[in-house]
């Protein structure tokens, strides 16, 4: 099989597990082979590591051969490689700047799919397509990555009408899942990849974010049972029927939550600012954060916008001890608390 393990190496760790022999794609080689290693330690009879980028003919073609050169068939192909390109469009000056989008999310996943068909022919594999939620939901700044993702739903699901019952195909649109992403790496308008964790904040800040782990082995499951389509967390379903029914709705609290008004920086969203409007009604109020200087801000600027008390908590809610702790701060302060807000 085939995993392009740019984004989910978990994926890779899962199919090793059921003794997979695994051919792993990606442009970083260094981590690629860790990946590999990994894989091979948790059960992967085989692993090839290939050097590839996906937005590049000559490199798909390469990496099918890689396949069918060392095994001689080919079972399943996990398409996952992706970029995203965080920014209002008409910001972007370059537009040739925003290629990348669809050149890896769109185009890497036709490509290799082009060349993998008549290999899965052969032995009734399968298609696992990683898009996106992303694909169905319209969200500020990420317009070219809806966009490409919406392509690849499109592509993969027109695909499965024309195959019929020779190729299986799994799409996949998961929600906000642990990765690069969630972690803040975005594609700049001068078409770098750089880490911005404030806007990582105005964008996801208020979403739970689902754990890769969970995820991978959800999507391995998924396949091998030959499901057509799967979300992960399964409440992100109940958008898209918002979507559908009420789509003025939707893109009304898109423009809402994350645009903030005329003139003002995109910190200002309503997604940023929960902890303020508790402030303007004289709420007291404990906050937690990770990071203790714009927590600290934050406190500071609740203060000032009518909050009687604010107690800035550097916490970690992954952890459990940081989550107790947390409470007990509320209830020690103030002897009671009257709303949790968590996002």
């Amino acid at each position: 099989m085939v995993v392009q393990c740019q984004h989910h190496k978990h994926l890779a760790y899962e199919y090793a597990k059921k003794g997979a022999r695994l051919v792993l794609a990606a442009r970083r080689r260094q981590s690629l082979e860790q990946v590999a290693d990994m894989a091979n330690w948790l059960g992967a009879p085989d692993v090839i590591p290939v050097h590839a980028d996906v937005s590049k003919v000559e490199d798909c073609q390469r990496l099918i051969e890689e396949v069918i050169n060392n095994f001689g068939r080919l079972d399943h192909l996990v398409i996952n490689a992706a970029v995203t390109p965080l920014y209002m469009f008409e910001d972007l000056i370059e537009v040739t700047n925003a290629a990348p989008a669809m050149d890896i999310n769109f185009w890497g996943a036709v490509y290799t799919t082009h060349f993998a068909i008549p290999h899965l022919k052969e032995t009734k594999g399968k298609i696992i397509a990683i898009t996106s939620s992303a694909g169905y939901l319209n969200a500020a700044r990420i317009s070219l990555y809806c966009a490409s993702k919406a392509a690849m739903i499109s592509f993969f699901e027109t695909l499965r009408v024309e195959l019929g019952t020779q190729i299986g195909i799994t799409i996949v649109t998961p929600g906000l899942v642990e990765s690069e992403l969630t972690k803040g790496k975005f594609l700049t308008t001068e078409g770098k990849l750089e880490v911005n964790q404030v806007m990582r904040d105005v964008e996801m800040s208020v979403t739970p974010i689902l754990p890769v782990e969970k995820c991978a082995r959800s999507i391995v499951k998924s396949a091998c049972r030959g499901d057509n389509y799967l979300t992960e967390p399964a409440w992100f379903k109940t958008l898209f029927y918002y979507r559908i029914f009420f789509p003025e709705l939707v893109e009304w609290f898109q423009r809402w939550f994350l645009i903030p008004g005329q003139g003002r920086p995109p910190t200002e969203a309503p997604s940023k600012h929960l902890a303020y409007e508790y402030a303007k009604k004289g709420a007291r109020l404990v906050l937690a954060a990770r990071r203790r200087k714009s927590l600290e801000q934050v406190a500071d600027m609740a203060n000032s916008l009518g909050s009687p008390h604010v107690i800035p908590v550097p916490a970690d809610v992954s952890k459990v001890k940081d989550c107790q702790r947390l409470i007990e701060e509320a209830t020690s302060n103030f002897g009671r608390c009257k709303k949790s807000c968590n996002d």
